[in-house]
């Protein structure tokens, strides 16, 4: 019984750095219905501009908050270089520039900081776990789980709050509706995709504290989607819970299904479940169809 505990808690934590980077999926889609499949190569950068200033002697927070600032640059950069002569081509024809864009980033990442596995040095969180009552739990995961909260409550005020995160709301909803009012569609694509740039790069962080970083980590882009599918592609709660329910599934299937079947099950068991969850629900738990009206 503890040891279930104890892998439910810990996949709850890693489900919510999940759910970060599964919120930059959602808010590209949600603006400009395009599924992003350069996520991966965002949530890298981000994770080496983070190790690269603490590498600097920058402390932990100061360097996350630097790689925020970068990575909003970066994302409207690549918005606006990219992808803002498209707006009103073929979703897919956006798509396929992304995986462009993927193997840009990727190239650009080995180019500079090589492929060996890099970690945080020294190391950000305490070796010594953390006992609540039964459970053992490293601190690595629960500061983490905790920043990865955090941001994602600032980043849901944002949305709810701010002008600008109202503005990215309606043109979601209702994009003419949001132009007769006055809202710029290229400032919502530049917004949602500096917002999703910062967000992979916090997530990569999280993660290259716990697992080390290296080029493999760009590979959570894609092992996020299936918790963005079952959440719904355009729900940012349904991302959240998303997240956290891939995490919990992929820690219990590593911890009781390798035995038995050695070897990448605990990366295969999430798209299983989300080819058989989509049998029966098609848009995901918070998801809806859109509908075109001509």
């Amino acid at each position: 019984m503890e040891l279930f505990l104890m892998t439910v808690t810990t996949g709850i934590m890693v489900g919510g750095i999940y759910a970060l980077v599964a919120l930059g999926w959602v808010l590209i889609y949600k603006c400009s219905g395009v599924l992003n499949l350069a996520m991966g190569e965002m949530t890298l950068i981000g994770a080496y501009v983070s190790l690269s200033f603490y590498s600097m002697g920058v402390p932990f927070l100061l360097a996350l908050a630097f790689s925020l600032v970068i990575g909003f640059i970066l994302g409207i950069l690549t918005e606006r270089i990219f992808l803002d002569k498209l707006i009103g081509e073929p979703v897919l024809t956006v798509i396929m520039v992304t995986v462009g864009l993927s193997f840009f980033f990727k190239g650009t990442v080995e180019f500079i900081w090589g492929t060996d596995t890099q970690v945080f040095t020294p190391p950000v969180f305490s070796i010594e776990p953390i006992h609540i009552g039964p459970l053992i739990i490293g601190q690595v995961y629960l500061w983490s789980f905790i920043a990865a909260i955090v941001l994602l409550i600032i980043f849901v005020c944002f949305f709810k709050y701010t002008r600008w995160g109202l503005a990215m709301q309606a043109t979601a909803d209702d994009e003419m509706a949001a132009l007769s009012v006055g809202v710029s569609a290229r400032f919502v694509y530049a917004a949602a995709w500096a917002i999703a740039f910062m967000a992979a790069g916090v997530g990569g962080t999280l993660l290259g504290n716990i697992n080390g970083l290296n080029i493999s980590v760009s590979y959570l882009g894609l092992l996020v989607l299936p918790a963005v599918v079952l959440g719904g592609l355009n729900s940012v709660p349904g991302a959240i819970v998303g997240g956290i329910i891939i995490g919990v599934l992929q820690n219990l299937c590593g911890t009781y299904l390798d035995r038995y079947f050695p070897g990448a099950v605990k990366e295969i068991a999430p798209f299983a479940f989300m080819a058989i969850f989509l049998l029966f629900k098609p848009y995901g738990l918070w998801g809806w169809e859109r509908i075109e009206r001509v």
